[in-house]
């Protein structure tokens, strides 16, 4: 495979804003996202471990949980414990993971998830379509914010008083602006993990990060004891799961459960807003759960998922030692494909590598996949097509997105 073969997908219009957005996030990630094709199915790699971009393969690692772990070097696990401590491991992996995964598994199911949205941001989406069907001009990333800091909000079992007690330099009265904190937080804590390579922390990064979880964490012992059993931690009082354990469920949750979501809503609009494909999906409103799907695969969030070796093992042909690192580039398999269309069709080697998989699949899958079909119907209600006003990417983040999307009806 030629590096020109591997570029030519990209020379579109909306994948140059794509790939605009990843170089100002981390110049040096295009370049590696692009380039590690040529590697083949999996190679050992100076700096980045055994890099893996086949989609079959990717799935191997990820449903192997004998021979590889989160919680080794390069997976999610071992940056969270350089934040937390030794104990947070018990939270990503074994009997740990299991039992708060379990006690919390049908908050995500799509019937809870569909009346949490609703509950938590149904006025939000449709102040959305009114909005815009007036003839307002509306920024997409400062709604997606707000919106999506209440969903997570009420999902841990937050609500603003919570919040407003946890940045007590804010206006209390200013309820979007304290959902805005708490997604501004999530996404600066997430920052601290940058880099494709494994994540080690500096000492003065890690005592940061500490600050941070403190801040968005500091409420969790007043809720734990309050919050209703339809909520994440009332379910983990409920089954008996520790508050050192709600408050690191809780870090996590608004760390992945607003920065990535916030960033895929402005880069979906500007997707399909780009491409011309907004007005395929307006005139077919039924293919918007395809335009979701197609969206997640475009964008990627988690552009390299890690993991590390357990257990000797051999996958394709490779023979991985314990200890060795892993670095599956999702980003550069799903985008392997080809460019966006909002009607493409379920693509079965694929299937949801973007949101991981094996035990460590994406738990809030569902509720981003509600969320993002809630903000399409948002956007077409009124039947006219948007165009950009204006717009920002973010600079120096581990989630590429916008600072700022501006869009109006035409």
């Amino acid at each position: 495979m030629s590096l020109t073969s591997i570029v030519a997908p990209f020379r579109t219009v909306e994948s140059r804003q794509e790939l605009k957005l990843l170089f100002l996030a981390q110049p040096i990630v295009p370049v590696v996202l692009l380039s590690v094709r040529l590697f083949g199915k999996i190679r050992k790699v100076p700096g980045l471990g055994w890099v893996v971009t086949d989609p079959l393969l990717a799935r191997q690692v990820f449903n192997d949980a004998n021979h590889f772990t989160i919680v080794g070097l390069g997976g999610a696990g071992f940056w969270w414990k350089q934040v937390l401590g030794e104990w947070v491991l018990e939270l990503f992996d074994g009997v740990g993971h299991h039992r708060i995964r379990t006690a919390v598994r049908d908050l995500f199911a799509a019937d809870f998830t569909n009346l949490l949205i609703e509950r938590a941001g149904g006025e939000s989406f449709r102040s959305l379509a009114e909005d815009l069907a007036a003839g307002k001009q509306v920024d997409i990333v400062a709604w997606s914010r707000v919106t999506v800091g209440r969903v997570v909000a009420d999902l841990v079992g937050m609500d603003s008083n919570d919040i407003a007690d946890t940045f007590p330099d804010a206006d209390p009265s200013d309820i979007p602006g304290l959902f805005r904190l708490l997604s501004k937080e999530g996404e600066n804590l997430a920052n601290y993990a940058m880099g494709i390579g494994s994540p080690d922390m500096t000492e003065e990064d890690m005592a940061s990060s500490r600050q941070v979880v403190h801040r968005i964490t500091s409420m969790v012992p007043r809720a734990y004891a309050t919050a209703g059993s339809d909520t994440v931690l009332g379910r983990l009082r409920d089954s008996g799961v520790s508050e050192q354990h709600a408050v690191g469920l809780t870090a996590l949750m608004v760390v992945a459960g607003t920065q990535t979501t916030i960033a895929t809503i402005g880069r979906m609009v500007a997707l399909l807003h780009d491409s011309g494909e907004q007005h395929t999906l307006l005139a077919d409103p039924s293919i918007t759960p395809d335009t979701v799907r197609e969206s997640l695969r475009v964008t990627s969030a988690a552009a390299a998922v890690g993991r590390g070796v357990s257990r000797d093992v051999e996958v394709g042909g490779k023979m991985l030692k314990e200890g060795d690192e892993v670095k599956i580039f999702v980003w550069s398999i799903n985008n392997a494909i080809g460019p966006f269309k909002a009607d493409r069709a379920y693509v079965p080697e694929l299937r949801q590598l973007w949101f991981s998989g094996g035990r460590h699949l994406c738990i809030g899958a569902t509720l981003v996949n509600v969320e993002l079909a809630r903000v399409l119907g948002a956007l077409i209600a009124d039947g006219r097509p948007w165009r950009i006003v204006e717009r920002k990417a973010r600079s120096r983040l581990l989630v590429p997105g916008y600072e700022k999307l501006v869009i109006e009806l035409v």
